[in-house]
């Protein structure tokens, strides 16, 4: 029997993205679920793209990372409430901060082998739809009176619930190992590399006047849609500047000497959804689409943020970007002036500081700051966990293709439990 040939790795074009306005926490989306969110943006990709017709498109890959047991199969069931076809294959994927993107890798994956020729990529997030935990103990005793033989038995086991049984498990933003919240990690990061207060409220407010100024130019109107009367992200503060930054107190770090981590210079909680239209060439061409870039590289990469360096900021929780992209770019043979530009996820203000002074410590030449979040990014879209990804790749291909001609992007997400993801898109 002669062997399987394997297949021929094909580009992975970029047609674009749809996301709703983020919205903070407990705000406009309170009562919208993770499904809500995600079929918003999916009919959104839908109408603009005419992808409502049987087997448009070969499956949708998306994820949350707060997630109610009813969101167990959360993509397929989207697929099932969306306006595409009901026969389109999905599964969801997650790895924290990182889901979004790691969502579109996978999906590229399988379109660069062949395996399917257009894909959905994505997530969505709410911090004000969170899922409440039953107690532990309270669990343990109602699948002890589950299991008992009698009517007798299952009193007995009922007849141990206490009033401290109904307080509810509410998720927290802290690491299970460390029992330390993100904030808490990136000020230990911001003070081994020396990030002054000042840098970080700089980058903030200038995340939120490029912002301002790609939706006064009208760059979102194709990449956003309106949702429950959001038309645009509501933590853009238009007015931002270093100075009225610099009115707020710390809110991280506050055991070490000069806390400098606010929530001015920190992400915000955030609801809201976004997803991305994947394919091959010969896809795009069928239905006359042209695509904005092309994915052509990708790197994930985890630190030892339990047992490694962290005092020294090498291990820090949010610094394996700092190990994917060196790698990334030696295997694709790029160096950082080679990109146009630069996004960095925008956990907090130090994150992003910390991860350019890594790169630089590990030889990679420093990045141009007019070429760094030019549309600005988390700390003033906002940040709903599993979105963050596809909202990236969608405005940088866009950036991109506006541009014109040849050019080339990076992309840098952080994650929760010590991980990085990053990817290259392309023009050539």
């Amino acid at each position: 029997m002669s062997p399987v040939k394997p297949p021929a790795v094909r580009r992975v074009a970029i047609i674009g993205g749809t996301r709703i306005p983020f919205a903070r926490s407990d705000g406009p989306y309170a009562t919208a679920s993770n499904q809500d969110m995600l079929t918003a943006v999916v009919d959104g990709l839908v109408e603009r793209y005419g992808l409502g017709d049987p087997g448009a498109v070969g499956e949708l890959v998306a994820g949350a990372v707060l997630k109610h047991s009813r969101d167990f199969n959360l993509a397929r069931e989207t697929v099932l409430g969306s306006k595409l076809d009901a026969r389109t294959p999905a599964y969801d994927i997650q790895q924290a901060c990182g889901t979004g993107l790691q969502a579109v890798i996978a999906a590229a994956n399988k379109i660069a082998l062949g395996q399917t020729e257009s894909a959905i990529a994505g997530g969505a997030d709410t911090t004000s739809d969170a899922p409440l935990g039953v107690n532990d103990e309270l669990r343990r005793i109602l699948l002890q009176a589950r299991r008992a033989k009698s009517v007798g038995g299952r009193l007995k086991a009922l007849a141990r619930v206490r009033p401290t049984h109904l307080v509810p498990d509410i998720p927290r933003n802290a690491e299970p190992r460390t029992k330390l919240s993100m904030g808490e990690h990136a000020a230990v990061t911001a003070q081994a590399w020396g990030i002054t207060r000042e840098a970080q409220d700089e980058l903030a407010a200038t995340s939120h006047q490029r912002l301002a100024a790609a939706y006064e130019r009208g760059f979102f109107q194709d990449l956003v849609v309106p949702f429950r009367g959001l038309d645009r992200d509501q933590n853009l503060r238009p007015g931002s500047t270093p100075e009225k930054l610099a009115a707020l107190k710390p809110v991280f770090g506050l055991d070490q000497p000069d806390p400098t981590m606010t929530a001015g210079n920190s992400t915000p909680l955030t609801d809201g959804a976004a997803v991305v239209l994947l394919a091959s060439e010969e896809w795009a061409a069928r239905r006359g689409l042209e695509p904005l870039a092309y994915l052509t590289a990708s790197e994930t990469a985890a630190v030892d943020f339990v047992r490694g360096d962290v005092a020294g900021g090498e291990d820090g929780l949010l610094m394996a970007p700092a190990y994917a992209v060196p790698r990334m770019l030696e295997r694709a043979e790029l160096t950082l002036p080679d990109f146009d530009f630069v996004e960095i996820h925008e956990a907090f203000a130090s994150q992003v500081l910390a991860t350019l002074a890594a790169w630089e410590k590990r030889g990679l030449a420093p990045v141009d700051r007019a070429r760094l979040n030019v549309a600005g990014s988390s700390l003033a879209t906002g940040h709903p966990f599993a979105a963050t990804g596809a909202r990236i790749v969608a405005t940088l291909a866009k950036l991109l293709a506006e541009r014109g001609g040849s050019g080339r992007g990076l992309v840098s997400v952080c994650a929760a439990g010590g991980q990085g993801v990053t990817v290259v898109l392309d023009r050539n």
